[in-house]
């Protein structure tokens, strides 16, 4: 019987390593056609090699930097020139910064703010045309588990601008839940991730590979792969996330 995947077009960007990279192989493996977007050809290209050889489905890549809205709408234009509509739109570009908040300064924060929301600002709403001429779409966005929760000092402005994302999708679902009800927004929110996300971080970090209880990124993209079946509004990808995150809350004593 075919995968719910088969023959569904999905655009991934950041897509040349780590999360989205994984989520590119998982979805392909199935019989999608994977749209890679990333700014780096040749590592995004290395990629679109990897998802060919599961031979099910189709990968294409597109460069582009999605930090700027022309070149997201000009993902948006090819892709729908290739392949004549988009299914699943996954906002999954971000990076991470290591400074505290006393020391952050306005380029941090504008940093943050341009990877992390913006990114996914322009994703949701150029593919919003298309999803309205269809009557159907899927956006994804990759946060972080903190953007639930504060609990990484040198992460602050990371976790903020996630923060700023999280409420984004979920006004972004209450518009479209009275606008376009044939459209879904679904929030993924992953731990700590076996990448170079640590080592990419503004102004450097640890690697994520040598902090404790990390997942592979094949692990998310597996859940990456059963939202776009089950169309969930919220999931972390970590047994015990969404305690953990209540048990933060708990150990404030905030008022009921």
């Amino acid at each position: 019987m075919p995968s719910p995947l088969n023959g569904k077009v999905i655009v991934v960007t950041g897509a040349s390593s780590g999360i989205g990279a994984a989520i590119a192989q998982r979805v392909t493996r199935d019989g999608a056609t994977a749209i890679l977007v990333a700014r780096r050809s040749k590592a995004l290209q290395e990629v679109v090699d990897r998802c060919k050889q599961g031979k099910a489905g189709r990968a294409i890549a597109v460069t582009a930097d999605v930090t700027s809205r022309g070149e997201v709408r000009r993902v948006v234009a090819e892709s729908v020139a290739k392949e004549d509509r988009i299914d699943v739109w996954i906002n999954n570009v971000g990076q991470g910064i290591t400074r505290v908040p006393s020391e952050l300064t306005d380029a941090d924060i504008d940093d943050m703010i341009r990877v992390n929301v913006k990114t996914a600002l322009y994703g949701m709403q150029e593919v919003l045309p298309v999803f309205r001429r269809q009557r159907a779409g899927h956006i994804i966005n990759i946060s972080s588990q903190l953007g639930r929760a504060p609990t990484v000092l040198p992460r602050s402005a990371y976790s903020a601008a996630k923060h700023f994302l999280n409420a984004l999708t979920e006004y972004f679902r209450m518009e479209l839940a009275e606008t376009m009800p044939g459209v879904t927004v679904s929030l993924v929110s992953p731990g700590v991730v076996r990448t170079d996300f640590g080592l990419n971080a503004s102004h450097g970090g640890v690697d994520s590979r040598a902090i404790p209880g990390g997942q592979d990124p094949e692990e998310v993209a597996e859940v990456v792969a059963g939202v776009i079946v089950s169309l969930r509004p919220d999931v972390y990808t970590q047994p015990g996330a969404k305690a953990s995150i209540d048990r933060y809350y708990a150990g404030l004593g905030a008022d009921p």
